[in-house]
């Protein structure tokens, strides 16, 4: 299992960063290679993904979310095998934070090449960048979703 760590400050308050994080059907608008987020009900998702020419599709379920603070899931189906973490972190007023860890288990040869060249790693910086831009561009959130989900 590889783990990716990224961090990126936002200029928008933390309820504005966490607020647009919590809608997962918007990932394809900053996030590369996801085609489509879909949201099944509050702790559940169905992603469709589509890199290096081979399309994906899996599970996952939200195990520990704190509004304005953390987001983590892992993945309940399909070949893909991960788990990770989203942190918020008030800087100020108006800037936030956002740290993702990652734990990504590569399947197949191609997966586990990339990943030990670094293109996981690169994939994520670059999406946390996209995200960045997405937010202060909007300078607002699309919507929000403010409940607690606790771990176990």
């Amino acid at each position: 299992m590889s783990t990716v760590k990224e961090s990126v400050e936002v200029e928008v308050p933390v309820h504005t960063a966490y607020n647009q994080w919590t809608q997962f059907e918007d990932f394809p608008n900053f996030m590369e290679g996801v085609e489509e987020v879909t949201q099944l009900d509050d702790t559940h998702n169905h992603w469709t993904t589509k890199i290096g020419g081979i399309r994906r599709e899996f599970d996952t379920e939200i195990v520990d979310q704190l509004p304005d603070e953390r987001i983590a899931w892992r993945t309940t189906s399909g070949d893909t095998k991960q788990m990770g973490m989203v942190h918020f972190q008030r800087l100020d007023d108006t800037h936030t934070r956002v740290e993702i860890v990652m734990d990504v288990e590569p399947t197949g040869v191609a997966e586990k090449t990339a990943s030990a060249v670094g293109v996981i790693d690169r994939r994520v910086k670059g999406d946390m960048r996209r995200f960045k831009e997405y937010i202060e561009q909007r300078g607002r959130e699309s919507g929000g979703w403010r409940g607690r989900v606790s771990p176990g």
